[in-house]
């Protein structure tokens, strides 16, 4: 665990809301210097407390208004691999994330569709006839709310 101080913690917090803001508008915000901001921000990504600046589309705004939570049980029979599950479910292009989780599933998948009859579409063709693919459970999106989680 990397060791933070509270200008560290105000500056997670302020990249957290907004990546894209510069080391010099960060710095005028906390009393830095943009060199220093900078340094700071870069010995963040070296420990790997910042993993990256990813940018977020909005799916709804690009014709896909329905998100689905979809818990995935893989069937025991026939003995598929973690691995060949994986790999071929993340090549589904609705499919945006995969999480290998504990618990009544072993996977829990993110699925974006323009409606509901195209996720039944995405359901029924592409992932129900995935290697090992066996019980679901789906879980319709109705809001969200992003919050940057505990920095401390």
């Amino acid at each position: 665990m990397t060791d933070l101080d509270e200008i560290d913690r105000k500056l997670l917090r302020a990249l957290a809301q907004d990546a894209t803001q510069s080391a010099g508008a960060l710095g005028r915000r906390f009393g830095l210097s943009q060199p220093a901001t900078w340094r700071r921000i870069r010995r963040l990504e070296e420990a790997g407390v910042i993993k990256g600046r990813r940018l977020r589309l909005n799916a709804e705004a690009l014709g896909f208004g329905v998100t689905v939570f979809l818990g995935v049980k893989l069937a025991r029979k026939g003995r598929v691999s973690l691995e060949d599950f994986e790999r071929a479910v993340s090549a589904i292009p609705e499919v945006q994330t995969v999480e290998h989780v504990l618990g009544l599933y072993d996977y829990r998948l993110r699925v974006v569709a323009r409606d509901l009859s195209d996720f039944e579409r995405v359901l029924r063709r592409r992932i129900m006839t995935l290697p090992g693919a066996g019980e679901v459970e789906a879980n319709v999106l109705l809001s969200e709310e992003r919050l940057p989680g505990p920095i401390g």
